[in-house]
């Protein structure tokens, strides 16, 4: 909120992702940016995808910076937390006049310990 109330909207999506990396650095969060997640189909490797950020090895942050949140941004924050098996996602749109948010979940969620992942922070 603190970001979107300083900006306000019309910017880049790129302008928020680095605003949002200051904020978690300045609260003491760990966090990694732009982290590359394969998407496996039938155990095949499909290709990969990027979230915006990976805070604490726990929650996926998926930002938008576009004029109104959709279904098609809403399913890309679930499919997200899915595939990087993480309980909860947020989807956040810096677009819109009032900040826009979604708290997302993964209904097929791995509660088994998983290795850290030594790209975040």
């Amino acid at each position: 909120m603190k970001v979107h109330n300083t900006l306000g909207n019309g910017f880049q999506e790129v302008i928020y992702q680095r605003c949002i990396a200051i904020e978690l650095a300045k609260a003491g969060l760990s966090f990694g940016r732009e982290i590359e997640q394969t998407i496996f189909y039938e155990g095949i490797d499909v290709g990969t995808r990027r979230a915006d950020f990976v805070v604490e090895e726990k929650v996926i942050v998926e930002l938008k910076a576009i004029i109104n949140l959709e279904d098609v941004h809403l399913a890309q924050a679930k499919n997200y937390v899915v595939a990087y098996d993480f309980p909860t996602g947020l989807l956040i749109n810096f677009g819109a006049t009032s900040l826009q948010y979604k708290k997302v979940f993964n209904p097929k969620y791995n509660t088994v310990e998983k290795p850290a992942n030594p790209k975040i922070k």
